[in-house]
């Protein structure tokens, strides 16, 4: 069993030269994560909660979390590459310090300061109610306490041929990787396994005519043909912005990875994901007052997609399961039987088997003679039913590492999906008054 990586807290602030210690000791010749941010986080307390006795009981929180498995995602593999980490260790200089709304504005309260408190401070009082509780301490965490204390991340040079920049996703066992561009001297943008399924979109013919775009294509290359004119910054969050911020950004950009990146050092250090962020926040839950919406169902709270549900059957071929894909922008398709019943799920994910078993160019087979090439690790389909209540279905995704359930009726007959992104909306942003938005894409 994989270690979770260590979640660190306050804890960090006790020894500054450990993280430069632990980097020293690294295997050189490795482009990886900076086991530490270039700046610590000193933030004033905004909100007291049971489980702050955590900081006082550092063996606590590291032993809950070790008894947990390693989400697959995680990216805490190495990757073989000529580039080192230039992360520096936390500098003990208050200028790189980004102290919170609420502790300037009390250092401060002068006259033009004065209506901004006041709106904070009506904020706040919003805030106090039972259902806000997941909110608050998302608030009150940053993004570098979700960051492992040890781990690598995959890199790519956007000139890397895009058959390579795959073999490597298989290689390292990661869905995606930050994108650096040497022109600019900065990351541009993310490879993902979406990436690879629009390009077998675009190009396949048939199994008699090679996709010589995948074979020969560079990713600079692919980025100008597909993007075109739509060129986007990179969607990233520096380790200091809190995980309340990291959950809005994920499902306002509509998007399952969020890079970190230092705002100083230029370093990326991790990539966010909705499993690795609920997996943070389910640890605690026992400590933090149960709201009531957590003893409600489904049904009652409407979590979740019921309608026009995309799905597929056995026989399927690849292809047309690659164009719904792309054309309904979901990340996992339900195979359904004749009977209605679901007996497997095909997800974005399981097309990365196709590059592993380098059989990409035959997408005529059917989904289950693609999925016979699945890891050995497969349990099969996660289920649950409208019935159940919020707090027992977010027990069955954290445990199950799945990112997403199929919502069943008594037959087994497919009703609706829930995501890892419904789950963190219903939980975080609506008790904070964000709505509901379009199904995210990779």
């Amino acid at each position: 069993m994989k270690r979770f990586g260590s979640l660190r807290g306050n804890k960090r602030h006790k020894d500054p030269n450990r993280s430069t210690a632990r980097r020293q000791s690294e295997p050189h010749g490795l482009f990886g994560l900076s086991s530490s941010p270039s700046t610590p986080t000193q933030v004033a307390k905004q909100h007291t909660f049971p489980l702050e006795s955590y900081k006082h009981e550092p063996e606590r929180l590291e032993n809950r979390i070790y008894a947990s498995s390693s989400p697959p995602d995680t990216g805490q593999r190495f990757c073989p590459s000529s580039f080192q980490s230039s992360a520096r260790p936390p500098s003990a200089s208050p200028t790189h310090h980004s102290p919170s709304k609420s502790a300037a504005l009390a250092a401060a309260p002068g006259p033009a300061e004065a209506g901004m408190l006041e709106k904070f401070e009506l904020e706040e009082e919003a805030e106090d109610s039972e259902s806000g509780v997941y909110m608050r301490f998302m608030r009150s965490h940053k993004c570098y306490d979700i960051v492992p204390t040890s781990s690598k991340l995959v890199v790519f040079d956007t000139t890397l041929q895009v058959k390579k920049a795959f073999f490597a996703l298989v290689a390292n066992g990661v869905r995606a990787a930050p994108l650096w561009e040497s022109k600019r001297q900065s990351f541009v943008g993310m490879l993902t396994i979406t990436d690879f399924i629009n390009i077998l979109h675009r190009y396949y013919k048939s199994p008699m005519v090679q996709i010589y775009e995948l074979e020969e294509h560079k990713i600079e290359t692919w980025r100008e043909l597909y993007l075109q004119e739509t060129f986007k910054p990179l969607v990233n969050i520096s380790p200091d912005a809190s995980l309340f911020d990291a959950v809005h950004s994920l499902i306002k950009n509509k998007i399952h990875r969020l890079p970190v990146i230092d705002p100083i050092s230029g370093n990326a250090l991790y990539i966010l994901t909705h499993k690795r962020i609920l997996k943070f926040l389910q640890l605690f839950m026992s400590d933090m007052p149960k709201p009531a919406f957590m003893k409600q169902n489904l049904g009652a709270l409407g979590i979740g997609t019921y309608h026009n549900i995309a799905f597929i059957h056995p026989d399927t071929p690849i292809i047309k399961a690659l164009n719904v894909f792309v054309e309904r922008r979901v990340s996992a398709l339900p195979v359904v039987d004749e009977s209605g019943k679901v007996v497997d799920i095909y997800s974005k994910f399981d097309v990365i088997n196709l590059a592993a078993e380098k059989t990409y160019n035959n997408l005529d087979i059917t989904v289950t003679q693609a999925l016979q090439h699945r890891s050995q690790y497969f349990e099969g389909v996660v289920k649950c039913s409208k019935l159940e209540v919020l707090e027992t279905i977010v027990d069955r995704i954290v445990r199950a590492e799945v990112h997403r359930l199929v919502v069943v009726n008594e037959t087994d007959s497919i009703v609706g999906i829930i995501s890892l992104s419904d789950i963190l909306q219903a939980l975080i942003l609506t008790p904070a008054g964000a709505k509901q938005k379009e199904t995210e894409t990779e």
